[in-house]
């Protein structure tokens, strides 16, 4: 294997559909920061080159989607674990897309949604945060929550409790929707600062990443109550 340049991001798509691999790669093409490094409709084929590349992003493309695709997905994270997908779909079944996020996918992007939203999505997943647009979050979280065990325990409840107001409200806003530089902007503080508090909620509330956050802020009703 040739070595790499670790200052881009480094992508391998998977699309069934030759059209719409020509259509992402042209699209990257043209973007700073990203390279194509390797592209297939087959998903055998796509694993030895997930294995052999180690790219930093999979674009996966299946539509519709079906139970055997699903299945497929921790065989693409098996095959590269420091590989993050991003699932690119018009599938609206929220049933579906959840097993995708519990299978190992980061991000969902719908194709009915502009290029630039997926540059945005490669940027963000690339450094480790989860990509879900608003439109689904809702739908995609709250059936996760509704997967966990409902009653809180005396220790989750110690977690709530010594979360300060400050970082409650990061979690409000996490939950619905916004990344670090917005939620900087709605609580009139520097972005350092809201990785500061995301560092300090990770700790007390015992979540290793963006996605766990989220599935605990509608697991314990957040959104509703912020102040609880």
């Amino acid at each position: 294997m040739c070595s790499m340049n670790r200052d881009l991001i480094h992508i391998v798509i998977l699309a069934k559909h030759a059209l719409v691999s020509a259509g992402i790669r042209r699209l990257l093409e043209d973007q700073q920061g990203i390279k194509v490094i390797g592209e297939t409709s087959d998903f055998r084929a796509g694993l030895e080159i997930i294995a052999d590349l180690k790219p930093d992003i999979i674009l996966l493309e299946l539509n519709p989607i079906k139970q055997t695709d699903l299945d497929y997905i921790p065989h693409i994270t098996a095959a590269n674990k420091l590989s993050r997908i991003i699932l690119l779909t018009e599938d609206q079944d929220y049933h579906v897309l959840v097993r995708a996020v519990e299978n190992g996918v980061l991000g969902l992007v719908s194709k009915t949604q502009k290029p630039e939203t997926l540059i945005k999505a490669i940027m963000k997943v690339s450094t480790g945060e989860v990509w879900l647009e608003r439109s689904m979050i809702a739908h995609v979280l709250s059936r996760l929550s509704s997967n966990q065990e409902l009653i809180k325990t005396s220790v989750e409840k110690t977690e709530i409790n010594q979360l300060s107001k400050r970082e409650k409200e990061v979690i409000v806003l996490i939950a619905e929707g916004f990344k670090n530089k917005e939620i900087a902007a709605q609580l009139n503080i520097s972005e350092a600062t809201v990785r500061h508090h995301l560092t300090s909620i990770y700790n007390k509330v015992q979540v290793s990443d963006r996605l766990e956050l989220l599935v605990y802020a509608y697991r314990f009703g957040f959104l509703e109550n912020p102040h609880q």
